[in-house]
């Protein structure tokens, strides 16, 4: 016996104590990843048969190598917190700097100009949003949110969705044949919000009659009370015309847009009047054509009563922005005052062929080494990397109750360790002190 394995033996419990201590110290710590140290047998280089009956020099600390398992996830009030659910990392870097860093820690924040950022500064990398298609681009940068409202934007296309019941009869001749006043003109009437160019909100009523000839409607409209098209000679025209199948659905090629009586298959087109200003100054009160085309596609006629069962349309009035909102794919939705949510970046993540390969630098940090390979970057959910819950934080994977076992056998370790040089001191001793 030397005291060189003893000696090696207290250096790694040493060291293994300095790995459990580390881990219990980041317990809160989010996204961070528990450690373990490695060990590895010594021997000394010899002939194969002098191998044979070695005892050994020791043990050393081959690896303090980190493991990546997946975190527990809690919720926060926090909009800008995003957990990483599966694998892969947040891709960080300082201002300017081309140096990227990775991170599990998704604790972000908003700094002065927008930009996220993590506690350190250092800004989150994604993708831009193209405002012509509203997708994400290719090339990551430092993701930037809008301060700023967004514009109206004028009505151009609606759906409509509804049933006309089959069981109705046609109304009486009346003189003229439809007027928005008389009630007894029309069947049944809805309505639906329309902006104009300047983001006003306007009413735009449908009045549903139906003709002598079987399973056909007229369809009459009005913005804020004023027909659409306008009364000529005392009478309104009807704007459009749906004609159902005898199994009650609609027939596109018999319904659509009806121009001096002259029928227009497709959708209903409608030119509305807006005002040019929101408040004309008098006697003015100039108007624009602005042309709506609306879908009626999916309506029926069954034997049941009236009811509209879908309204939409395109249009929307000027907003100011109240919130963001993190989705599943990493896209980060803008939320603003008149209910609109627009796509404003998209975060990326980083995956490697090997995680372990990673420096860790601190501040929750790691990097890319030439043992961890080259980083994949992808959007969430993509490949081989995770999605992200947004308004959540992932847990550092350190199990405390673990970590205290294995710092009670690390102790007992030391001291077995400390007990073996205390013991070869004494045979020291003894062969020293022989006469």
């Amino acid at each position: 016996m030397s005291f060189q394995q003893g000696i090696s033996g207290l250096n790694a419990a040493s060291r293994s104590l300095d790995v459990i201590g580390n881990n219990i110290a980041n317990a809160n710590t989010v996204g961070a990843k528990v450690a373990r140290a490695e060990f590895a047998d010594v021997y000394a280089n010899a002939t194969q048969h002098q191998l044979d009956n070695a005892a050994g020099m020791g043990t050393r600390v081959a690896a303090v190598t980190q493991q990546f398992s997946q975190g527990s996830i809690r919720t926060t009030e926090n909009p800008m917190d995003v957990a990483i659910n599966g694998r892969g990392f947040f891709r960080v870097a300082a201002p300017g700097s081309a140096d990227a860093a990775y991170t599990r820690n998704g604790q972000f924040q908003l700094d002065r100009q927008g930009y996220v950022v993590t506690s350190q500064g250092m800004r989150l990398q994604g993708y831009a949003i193209d405002p012509t298609t509203g997708k994400p681009g290719g090339v990551t940068a430092d993701v930037q949110l809008p301060s700023q409202g967004i514009d109206p934007h004028v009505t151009s296309s609606g759906d409509v969705g509804l049933n006309l019941d089959a069981r109705t009869p046609a109304p009486t001749a009346t003189t003229p044949a439809f007027a928005l006043g008389n009630a007894d003109s029309y069947n049944n009437a809805t309505s639906m919000a329309v902006y104009d160019q300047q983001g006003n909100e306007h009413v735009l009523s449908l009045y549903f009659r139906r003709t002598a000839t079987d399973n056909q409607w007229d369809v009459y409209s009005a913005l804020d009370g004023t027909a659409v098209p306008a009364v000529a000679a005392g009478v309104q025209s009807a704007a459009g015309r749906l004609t159902f199948g005898a199994d009650g659905r609609l027939d596109p090629a018999q319904s659509g847009t009806l121009n001096a009586g002259v029928l227009g298959a497709g959708g209903l087109t409608l030119p509305l009047p807006f005002p040019t200003s929101t408040l004309p100054v008098p006697p003015s009160a100039s108007t624009t054509t602005a042309p709506v085309t609306l879908s009626f596609n999916g309506s029926t006629q069954f034997g049941s009563a009236f009811g509209v069962t879908s309204v939409s349309q395109d249009g929307y009035a000027p907003g100011q922005l109240t919130g963001f909102g993190i989705d599943a794919g990493g896209m980060v939705q803008a939320r603003y005052s008149n209910g609109r949510t627009m796509p404003a970046a998209q975060i990326a993540l980083a995956d490697f062929r090997n995680e372990q390969g990673l420096a860790a630098v601190g501040g929750n940090l790691w990097r890319a080494t030439p043992a961890s390979g080259q980083p994949a970057i992808g959007a969430p959910g993509s490949a081989n990397v995770g999605v992200l819950q947004g308004g959540a934080l992932e847990e550092a994977n350190i199990d405390l109750t673990q970590q205290l076992v294995d710092m009670i056998t690390a102790q007992r370790a030391y001291q077995a360790n400390a007990q073996t040089i205390k013991t070869q001191d004494q045979l020291t001793s003894t062969l020293v002190n022989l006469r």
